[in-house]
């Protein structure tokens, strides 16, 4: 019979897995992403188009995020973060090929963000089901942390790959994404799930419609995929309004550094901060501060200022996904939790193509610049509808 410190190791075991593969994904999506702006620079495709080169990372990913909910439901989460983990490492080989122009950077987007999209529906579903109950702020801060550790190294790699010039050399970086790729596949092969719960009777037969009716999701799915959309647009027009203010590589790099440790401190003391604030309240502040942040930081300012301004937009940033993720684990019946995590995935998708596609028609006329005041603006109308969305109760560490 096996005593209480055996029980838990395996627990450790497999969160420092999930942990290390939820960092290693977020490494090669954020370092990927801002590399393929600068080659889409490099190759003097227009500023409006960088919103669609974003917006293609979610198109495919849009049509199947609920039926990954459904395959890791119903067939495990290892499966199907393993298929993502392949096709993460195909998306480096694709940038690093560096064939097909402006069309091949756009299939290597598609390629990430279904290999991502797989990764963390995985991640997600597996964190919601073994986390104990009172205990899923705490587990998806940490989640979101490991997440943000991944999206500080990735723009940290740019830096050191990438030279001293306003644009970098892409090709070592693409070919650094497509190595990691490789360690993402062996982290998976190692990870050993519990066995899971099957959906009740109820439950089940009622599927996604009994999610679809949950109270309060529609306002939750909407202040989702619009903070996620921010990140978005942040990885790709900060590189462009540096480019436009003369800022280096390296410069713009260790910005998005610094946006992504702000956001990991954040998540950190997740769970700390909902016990002494509550989610509401906390959910209401953080999207106000990204408002407001995201609106300075497109004004003109010395360079230490717009660091400043950047670590406060990351503190906002870093908490609607865990709290929203959370929410979700907590009022989603047993055996639905994937399709749970995807049709919030599903809402942050639909954003990643609408919001950047949108905005990219304002940086036509306007210029990154525009583009980061207009999603300012988003951000202070979500953080209206934050004020009347239920999301107290049953939380803690």
């Amino acid at each position: 019979m096996s005593t209480p410190e055996e029980g838990a190791a395996p627990g450790r075991r497999l969160l420092a897995l999930l942990l290390l593969h939820s960092a290693v994904t977020q490494v090669i999506t954020f370092v990927l992403r801002p590399t393929s702006a600068y080659r889409a620079l490099e190759l003097d495709v227009p500023t409006a188009w960088l919103g669609a080169l974003t917006a293609s990372f979610a198109v495919v990913p849009l049509v199947l995020a609920v039926p990954s909910g459904l395959a890791t439901d119903r067939f495990g989460e290892r499966r199907v973060m393993l298929v993502g983990a392949v096709l993460m490492t195909l998306a480096g080989a694709v940038f690093a090929l560096e064939r097909g122009g402006a069309a091949g950077l756009v299939l290597g987007s598609v390629v990430l963000g279904t290999g991502h999209l797989l990764s963390v529906v995985g991640q997600q579903a597996a964190v919601a089901n073994t986390a104990g109950p009172g205990r899923f702020d705490t587990a998806f801060g940490y989640y979101t942390f490991a997440a943000s550790l991944g999206q500080a190294v990735g723009p940290a790699l740019i830096t050191l790959l990438g030279g001293d010039g306003a644009l970098p050399d892409t090709a070592p970086i693409f070919a650094t994404a497509t190595g990691l790729g490789v360690v993402l596949l062996a982290c998976t092969v190692f990870l050993r799930m519990p066995a899971r719960e099957r959906a009740s009777g109820a439950a089940a037969s009622g599927g996604m419609g009994s999610l679809l009716r949950l109270p309060g999701l529609v306002r939750a799915l909407l202040i989702s995929c619009v903070v996620l959309a921010a990140v978005d647009i942040t990885l790709v027009y900060l590189p462009a309004l540096g480019a436009d203010r003369g800022l280096a590589a390296g410069v713009v790099g260790l910005l998005l550094t610094l946006r992504a440790v702000a956001s990991m401190t954040s998540r950190l003391f997740l769970g700390r901060l909902v016990r002494r604030v509550g989610r509401r309240r906390l959910m209401i502040v953080s999207v106000a501060l990204s408002a407001v942040s995201m609106a300075v930081v497109a004004v003109p300012l010395p360079l230490l200022a717009m660091a400043a301004v950047v670590v406060l937009l990351g503190l906002g940033l870093g908490v609607g996904q865990p709290l929203t993720m959370s929410w979700l684990a907590e009022v989603a019946p047993a055996g639905l939790r994937g399709r749970a995590m995807s049709l919030r995935l599903t809402g942050n998708r639909l954003g990643q193509v609408l919001i950047p596609s949108a905005v990219g028609l304002v940086a036509a006329g306007v210029g990154a610049a525009g583009v980061l005041a207009a999603t300012a603006a988003a951000l202070a109308v979500v953080g209206v509808a934050a004020r009347r969305l239920a999301v107290d109760g049953g939380s803690g560490a």
